[in-house]
């Protein structure tokens, strides 16, 4: 569909399946296989493995690409990244380490996609609630800096609860989010892997891929979104539409 631009967030688990194998080459023909435009991926993992191990995400054929390294050690680094088939510029990371836990950090960047720039904000969160609140926070006032033009947030934000401290947050500043089960694969019962959009962005399917849980313990979300049309004062706003579910 003209205009279109398919996104996809997916916690990778490391390139480790369930069958405790490290293979990048499966992550990497699942997402081919729905040709996203934008994704962003969290825990990307080279510890303990050569210095090539990365090199199946070549394949993903992006032109573009920011990462954040949240751990780096003797023996590699882990950490989470953003790909884009368009050029990608005003890349930044965004320091969300709060002190005695894990440190975070989001990336944000403004993609010259062929309908227009949208900017886009890419997340791993932390897993406790203290945590998360004190880095959605911060997330909030990013997204509200892009208010006044289409922006998305998207990654892992291990906000578990119904009624989870990020959820409650960023509604007040995104029109939309994905409401897909993500977690554990095999079986999901949590929404820990999400979209969230402001009114510049349509989103026309929000949808997952089952086939993931053979690749990771989290399944991907994966959305095709075109910019908005100007609203108008009779415009409905439906902050909590419940997403298009369209199997793999």
């Amino acid at each position: 569909m003209s205009g279109t631009i398919r996104l996809m967030s997916w916690n990778i688990h490391g390139g480790i399946g369930p069958d405790r194998r490290f293979d990048l080459d499966r992550i990497v023909a699942l997402i081919a296989r729905h040709r996203p435009d934008i994704v962003a991926l969290q825990e990307i993992d080279t510890r303990g493995r050569d210095v090539d191990c990365l090199a199946p995400l070549r394949g993903l054929r992006a032109g573009y690409f920011a990462e954040a390294r949240t751990i780096v050690a003797p023996d590699g680094h882990y950490g989470h990244a953003l790909f884009s088939r368009w050029e990608t510029g005003g890349v930044e990371l965004h320091d969300l380490s709060v002190r005695r836990r894990e440190p975070r950090f989001a990336i944000s960047a403004r993609i010259a996609t062929d309908a227009g720039p949208i900017n886009v904000v890419s997340v791993h969160l932390g897993l406790a609630i203290g945590e998360r609140m004190s880095q959605v926070r911060t997330l909030a006032r990013l997204g509200a800096r892009g208010r006044d033009e289409p922006t998305l947030m998207l990654g892992d934000f291990n906000d578990w609860a119904s009624f989870g401290q990020a959820r409650r947050r960023l509604a007040e500043v995104f029109r939309w989010r994905s409401q897909l089960r993500t977690f554990p694969a095999p079986r999901p019962l949590l929404r820990l892997d999400r979209l969230y959009c402001n009114d510049g962005l349509a989103v026309l399917a929000c949808f997952t891929d089952p086939e993931a849980a053979r690749a990771s313990d989290h399944l991907p979300v994966i959305a095709d979104v075109r910019l908005a049309e100007p609203r108008t004062a009779a415009s409905p706003r439906n902050r909590h539409a419940a997403p298009l579910i369209v199997p793999p």
